[in-house]
């Protein structure tokens, strides 16, 4: 018995085949994930596009055609690093806060995010290596965190309007304040722990962590007597 013809898929009125494609968002965003991990682990000189795209389903000939070359692609890195702290300020909505409960929660965030992201304090560690130039180079960085010193200005002027904040804070300064222990905490654990013996990313630690750089901060806002 003969089977029935098959039609071509190019003759007219032949049921169209469908066409298997990646979402060319989904593809860019499989990259970026594989770069921060290859660049937070060696840092821009030794990490390989070889590597990062053998760490993806896709091929190095496509990271160029997305990203144009490595340097590029280290750049997209560093923005979307530096772009996700930015988020996670902004969410907080800092207006519809009382100054010192908003400045509590931005240190909070601020401790989450870095303990979350270590591979953002590596990337950012990296950066300080090769002198700041990529973040020098990228507007988006620039800018991104210009906003969120222009939020902490705001705030500080708000909570010395209200006598919540002695007078006299520098945005940048206590931005500085926040994110050092915050960063330091994540950069320096492995010897932090193998000098000391103790390990930053225990729940117990971490959260004593937390409540001493959130009270440390308001402390140092707070009037005088």
């Amino acid at each position: 018995m003969n089977s029935a013809p098959q039609r071509d898929p190019a003759e007219p009125g032949a049921t169209p085949q469908p066409v298997r494609t990646r979402a060319p968002e989904r593809t860019r965003l499989e990259i970026l994930d594989a770069a921060t991990a290859e660049f937070s682990e060696k840092g821009l000189a030794g990490g390989r596009v070889d590597d990062i795209a053998a760490r993806t389903r896709t091929t190095k000939r496509m990271i160029y055609y997305y990203f144009g070359g490595k340097q590029q692609l280290y750049a997209a890195v560093l923005e979307r690093a530096y772009g996700g702290m930015r988020d996670a300020e902004a969410a907080l909505d800092l207006d519809r806060l009382a100054p010192i409960e908003a400045l509590r929660r931005l240190v909070e965030i601020t401790f989450d995010h870095h303990a979350a992201h270590p591979e953002f304090v590596r990337l950012v560690s990296v950066e300080n290596i090769h002198e700041g130039r990529n973040v020098m180079a990228s507007p988006v960085i620039r800018e991104r965190n210009a906003a969120v010193i222009s939020a902490l200005r705001a705030l500080i002027q708000r909570g010395e309007r209200e006598g919540a904040f002695r007078p006299g804070l520098d945005a940048l300064d206590l931005h500085m304040l926040i994110s050092s222990f915050c960063f330091y905490r994540v950069s320096n654990r492995h010897t932090l722990r193998a000098i000391f013996g103790r390990d930053g990313r225990l729940p117990e630690v971490a959260a004593a962590h937390r409540r001493m750089i959130a009270e440390a901060v308001l402390r140092y806002v707070r009037p005088g007597d």
